[in-house]
């Protein structure tokens, strides 16, 4: 095989494996804080030696793994500095997205987003099962992530799913989605929601910083909300 087509090749293997460390890493397989070598890697995410050591630099520079001189790698800790920094970032990207959205998104994709809010808000009438959290979790990520992805920005969408992977961590360290908070993190997006169907966009803006403000608050240890 040539260069030319041993390239993409390679770059489809580094992405592969790139996707397997974030998904073992979010289902807790690979813990944060962890000290791990590259044959763990191997073992965890099945693949071969040489895409990991690949991957190594582009985990580096996205800060989900460091090099400790004389102990090896270990994967991101969660601690003050990456709440901030994450949240900061977060909200930089997200802000600017939702006034754009506010007046690109169709009224079809809005009427879609307030209706499966409403769907968990009412299923929760009939008591909140863990089924229904994890359901209300993709619904709350779904939001977030249909912002940024409606901008068709690869620059951004690269930059907000390194940052996402990081919030989620967070959030699993710090807080999680309970029963007592689904209806607060509902009633927060429905707001947004509404001023989208406004075609309001700085009002889409402040509610989105105050929903942002609310998880950031609560990954500081600042209040339930």
């Amino acid at each position: 095989m040539n260069d030319a087509k041993r390239q993409p090749l390679r770059q489809s293997r580094r992405s592969e494996a790139y996707d397997s460390f974030t998904e073992h890493l979010l289902a807790r397989n690979i813990r944060p804080g962890q000290f791990i070598s590259q044959r763990e890697l191997v073992e965890i995410t099945g693949m071969p030696l040489g895409a990991i050591r690949e991957l190594i630099p582009r985990l580096e520079t996205d800060g989900l793994i460091t090099t400790v001189p004389q102990r090896g790698m270990q994967v991101a800790h969660i601690d003050l500095d990456l709440v901030r920094n994450a949240f900061q970032l977060r909200i930089f990207l997200e802000l600017e997205a939702a006034r754009i959205f506010t007046v690109q998104a169709s009224d079809e994709m809005l009427a879609s987003l307030r209706k499966e809010h409403e769907d968990v808000l009412k299923a929760a009438e009939s008591g909140i099962t863990t089924e229904l959290l994890e359901h209300a979790q993709n619904v709350d990520w779904s939001l977030h992530d249909r912002i940024i992805d409606a901008l068709d920005n690869e620059i951004i969408s690269k930059i907000y799913k390194v940052n996402s992977v990081k919030i989620r961590l967070i959030r699993q360290e710090r807080f999680r989605l309970t029963e007592n908070l689904l209806q607060d993190v509902m009633t927060d997006h429905l707001a947004i929601i509404a001023a989208f169907e406004t075609r309001d966009p700085e009002q889409a803006a402040t509610s989105l910083r105050q929903h942002l403000e609310n998880a950031r608050g609560r990954a500081l240890g600042l209040g339930d909300r």
